[in-house]
């Protein structure tokens, strides 16, 4: 039997709650209005409050919480996004949420395509640890190093290759990463940023659907509706072989397709975890299989 395809996400769902959530952090001081101590029966602003911070009345900002986001304009978003406080990502998620790009005809999801080139610069970075990642947060492509740091994922199915999958379904990597739940609010946020650019993708909609099902720790983080890009930061690992490391990484979303991002990691010069990358990089395939393949 074939299996059926997902359900495409809400988005109108999305909105209602990517704006009730947003609404209920915030409270009437953090936005310079009078508390006057009353009892509030949910947490955070009002809808009137919001409605009056952004100056729209309070029925169209209720239709627009309700999950209604046709006809609104950019002036009035940007308006709500003030008064709300929102971070530049929230901002274009809340944008991606109410005002769709419309399309002429629902074309199919392209297969993720590496550059030939991309693939010989992450060869090239000896002793760095770097991959390529994709929409749903999948890995596209690794290097040597990247595989003695993370695993060798070419031991993997290809549709495994996904950091949602593998920081949530695998036990091995809350060993990994020392600050697991923060690893696991990054992916979840790249998610829902991904959901409200593709709804419709039916391999997204299948792993938020799996994830909900498997992991309690998922379907928390998933309820907040949080989002962020990739960035910069440190992270730090318990390594199986090497030990403790604290690693810098920084994320680079490519030119010519803003879906991928090379993402790279490094030691500070002369510190115990350099010492430890270089002893990953000289174990070379003792340490690990390492290989490089495109999900189909």
């Amino acid at each position: 039997m074939d299996e059926q395809p997902s359900p495409p996400l809400d988005r109108r769902a999305e909105l209602s709650e990517f704006l009730r959530t947003r609404r209920a952090r915030l409270k009437p001081e953090d936005v310079g209005l009078p508390d006057f101590g009353r009892h509030r029966r949910v947490p955070g602003l009002r809808r009137e409050e919001l409605a009056q911070l952004a100056g729209v009345s309070v029925a169209y900002y209720t239709r627009l919480e309700q999950g209604n986001g046709r006809n609104v304009s950019a002036e009035v978003l940007d308006a709500i996004a003030r008064a709300l406080r929102l971070t530049d990502a929230e901002h274009a998620h809340l944008t991606h949420l109410a005002k769709p790009k419309a399309h002429k005809k629902k074309q199919p999801v392209r297969p993720q395509q590496v550059r030939g080139a991309l693939r010989q610069l992450l060869d090239s970075m000896d002793g760095v640890p770097a991959y390529i990642s994709g929409r749903r947060s999948d890995i596209l492509v690794w290097n040597r190093m990247a595989a003695a740091v993370f695993g060798d994922w070419s031991e993997l199915a290809p549709q495994e290759r996904n950091w949602a999958r593998l920081v949530f379904l695998k036990p091995e990597y809350r060993d990994l990463y020392m600050d697991w739940e923060q690893k696991a609010i990054d992916i979840v946020c790249l998610l829902r940023m991904d959901a409200g650019c593709h709804p419709d993708d039916p391999r997204l909609s299948a792993l938020v659907g799996e994830l909900s099902v498997k992991s309690e720790d998922f379907r928390r983080l998933w309820a907040t509706h949080d989002v962020k890009e990739k960035s910069h930061g440190v992270k730090r690992l318990r390594h199986p072989l090497v030990g403790d490391l604290s690693l810098q990484y920084e994320s680079f979303r490519l030119p010519d397709d803003s879906e991928q991002s090379l993402v790279t990691y490094h030691a500070e010069p002369g510190s115990a975890s350099a010492e430890a990358l270089r002893l990953l990089a000289s174990w070379g395939t003792d340490a690990t299989r390492a290989g490089a393949t495109t999900p189909q």
